[in-house]
């Protein structure tokens, strides 16, 4: 799978106009070669290098791939060597990297650099079949520890208490580690779309938003779903209902060659049309694999346009300050026919 990753990789430097390629970004690097240590990556036409230091010499040499290591404490230098040596005249290299990094690899290089623009990226929106495998399972995963969690929502329970419970349940199914912090908000504190758990007892009668994703082999999930804690009253149960037809509309549109901004239009003029408009302040998706945000995006800004094998989230929400605040999301598979939920777990209201 690595091999074909290169290959593909390789195949672009004609038209990009490029001899080789430079790859500082950890994840960029881990996707091309399986390696994620300390170090940078070089792809030249023919030849892959992993330059990194004797920390990662004993586990590089245990496990099999096709690219040629070199171990020295001074990646860009070593880069360097190889691009003088291999007679690159034009060096492509990832604009995102800190300005310190430009400044020595415009240093180094006796070749011309170009800064390319999620170059790599935009490889990874793609997913292969074994990807999709992973990504389902970790999709299956998360649904299971979330209807875990659900018995231990009670009166009294802090936010940061359940945050932590479903840590451990997630790590009992599997999970390597949280792909960000766990959002648990209850009550107003819901109103906040980023509401990191708290040590807020839990009330009956609230809202309580739940907020995670987990990794598995490396691919992580990302689910939201808001609970009551008991009756939330007849205005928090009706803006669920918008939430939930918003987020429907949304996953019926999904297909290849839909725009990201087309679906996030489909959710917002909906919700706006209930009178909530004002109350959406988020965009309505992204793309979901190694990181937690990759493309597509799905906002009102996005000229991504899904393809066959993209996995992206599906997250409309609406916020009423000093009250509290819905949003649903799941994880959703852009297929040939249009599309499919991974996350595959119902989205009615529980009422605990």
């Amino acid at each position: 799978m690595m091999i074909n990753r290169l290959k593909q990789l390789q195949a672009q430097f004609k038209e990009l106009r490029i001899d080789a390629f430079l790859v500082t970004n950890t994840v960029n690097k881990a996707y091309l070669t399986g390696f994620d240590g300390d170090g940078v990556v070089l792809v030249t036409a023919n030849q892959t290098y992993v330059i990194t230091d004797s920390r990662y010499e004993t586990a590089l040499a245990a496990i099999p791939h096709d690219f040629d290591v070199i171990i020295t404490r001074y990646y860009l230098e070593a880069a360097a060597q190889q691009v003088k040596k291999r007679q690159i005249t034009v060096l492509g290299f990832e604009d995102s990297i800190p300005f310190h990094d430009y400044d020595r690899i415009d240093e180094l290089m006796s070749s011309d650099i170009v800064p390319m623009t999620n170059l790599i990226e935009q490889m990874r929106e793609v997913k292969s079949e074994d990807e999709l495998q992973i990504l389902g399972h970790a999709c299956k995963m998360t649904i299971k520890g979330f209807n875990t969690l659900l018995p231990l929502i009670k009166p009294g329970v802090y936010e940061r208490h359940l945050a932590n419970q479903l840590d451990a349940i997630m790590r009992d199914l599997g999970a390597e580690r949280a792909s960000f912090d766990t959002i648990v908000a209850s009550g107003k504190r819901a109103a906040l779309p980023h509401g990191a758990a708290t040590s807020k007892a839990i009330q009956k009668g609230e809202m309580i938003t739940i907020d995670f994703g987990y990794e598995f082999d490396g691919y992580t999930s990302d689910l939201t779903r808001t609970v009551a804690l008991g009756d939330p009253g007849e205005k928090l149960k009706a803006v669920y209902r918008v939430v939930q037809q918003a987020q429907q509309v949304i996953i019926n549109a999904v297909k290849p060659g839909v725009s990201g901004h087309q679906l996030d239009q489909v959710g917002r003029e909906f919700i706006t049309s209930a009178g909530y408009g004002k109350y959406f302040n988020h965009g309505t998706g992204h793309g979901i694999g190694l990181d937690i945000h990759e493309g597509p995006a799905l906002s009102m800004r996005s000229n991504d346009h899904m393809m066959t094998n993209n996995v992206i989230t599906v997250e409309p929400g609406i916020y009423l300050p000093d009250l509290g605040g819905i949003r649903i999301e799941d994880d959703i598979l852009v297929t040939e026919a249009g599309h499919r939920i991974l996350t595959d777990g119902s989205t009615d209201l529980v009422v605990l």
